[in-house]
């Protein structure tokens, strides 16, 4: 079975900034993958090179075995990681509209927002102007929108941000069910806890560079385990204590 996406030697710049350095890897079908890393590692750039918001400047791209991201866009559902709905407008009558722009009659459209809305617990809300929503409401909502068609790919740009405990159980589950229904899933995090109850396969990467990518288990026993402290006043005893692998003094950081 082929990949659902293959990354060879990509490289993306910004000026002088090198934001993607010579990054390879596999994404299987049917498996939840996990883009894990610090603010600005690289991952958010990596995802929209994926779907063809961005073009690498040098490497190849492949997704659904197609060399043009914009070739499968219909087949590709992403939630950005900036957040955003048209306030003005009822939820049900938004997600049909997202439906129509990914190909779909307005009816059809229709009938799915319907069922997804009910199915994830918004049927209340489905006449209710967007802007009349909680914040986790909202997501839910944006999320939903991105599954309307169906797609077989489906990314996503920092899915919990934001999200209360609750919110973020049922985002969970809504991942994990939308593997057993064998769609492939791409999530980026910057909180390993995140990606460790849910994915199949991870890649660490920092600085726009992979660290380390695989099955869950063998990059946690590859990367092994480091716990970061906070420390107010004099840490020079901290140097002496077993364990301690380095001391930032003027961070305040061990």
């Amino acid at each position: 079975m082929e990949n659902a996406i293959e990354l060879e030697g990509v490289e993306k710049r910004f000026g002088a900034k090198v934001a993607v350095d010579g990054l390879s890897l596999e994404v299987p079908r049917g498996c939840i993958y996990g883009f894990l890393g610090p603010n600005g590692a690289g991952k958010t750039t990596t995802l929209r090179m994926i779907i063809g918001i961005f073009h690498p400047d040098a490497g190849r791209v492949s997704v659904l075995g197609q060399s043009d991201p914009a070739s499968v866009k219909e087949r590709i559902g992403y939630l950005p990681e900036e957040r955003g709905l048209y306030e003005k407008m009822r939820v049900r009558d938004l997600m049909t509209y997202f439906g129509q722009l990914k190909g779909m009659e307005a009816g059809l459209a229709r009938k799915r927002a319907s069922e997804l809305l009910q199915r994830y617990g918004l049927g209340e809300s489905a006449d209710k102007k967007c802007q009349a929503l909680s914040k986790g409401m909202a997501q839910k909502a944006q999320i939903l929108a991105t599954l309307i068609h169906e797609p077989e790919l489906i990314i996503l740009d920092e899915p919990f941000s934001g999200l209360d405990p609750l919110n973020r159980d049922l985002m969970r589950d809504l991942i994990l069910q939308l593997k057993r229904e064998g769609r492939s899933v791409i999530f980026s995090t910057h909180i390993m806890e995140q990606a460790e109850q849910i994915c199949d396969r991870v890649l660490l990467i920092d600085d726009g560079r992979k660290i380390l990518d695989g099955e869950l288990s063998a990059v946690r026993s590859s990367a092994g385990e480091e716990i970061r402290l906070d420390y107010d006043g004099d840490g020079d005893f901290l140097h002496d204590l077993p364990g301690v692998a380095r001391v930032n003094d003027s961070g305040k950081q061990a």
